[in-house]
């Protein structure tokens, strides 16, 4: 299957797909040093919710989708050098509307769970009217 939208997205930060298929898509990132937001080596949760919208997004692989709105939950800390796996099914589909459950593992460990509001319109959304 080929991905038809977010074709530009910088996989460094958001992902590299390791399987797609209709209404699925699984998605690795390794959390690199960049994405430290303290000395520690706690991962900012931005680049969590990126791989996991990254995920939403070729789960739905409609040229225009786009991102409505999310539900999530942060349920571990991340570290740098840690390995994720994103996993979304598209759930339900209402015309335009599509609804994706995204689940990120370390491990076979839930660390983040959300529910992705997604758009899939006919026309691009910086397209003029």
């Amino acid at each position: 299957m080929t991905i038809e939208t977010h074709q530009k997205i910088d996989r460094s930060l958001s992902g590299t797909p390791l399987e797609l298929r209709p209404d699925f898509s699984r998605v690795e990132l390794v959390a690199e040093q960049c994405m430290a937001a303290d000395a520690s080596g706690l991962v900012h949760g931005g680049f969590v919710f990126s791989l996991a919208d990254y995920a939403a997004m070729i789960a739905v692989n409609h040229p225009n989708t786009v991102l409505g709105s999310a539900e999530v939950r942060f349920l571990k800390p991340v570290r740098v050098g840690e390995r994720l796996i994103a996993e979304a099914v598209v759930e339900q589909r209402i015309e335009k509307k599509i609804l994706v459950r995204v689940s990120v593992l370390r491990g076979g460990e839930a660390i983040f769970d959300g529910m992705f509001t997604c758009f899939a319109p006919q026309k691009h959304v910086l397209a003029s009217a």
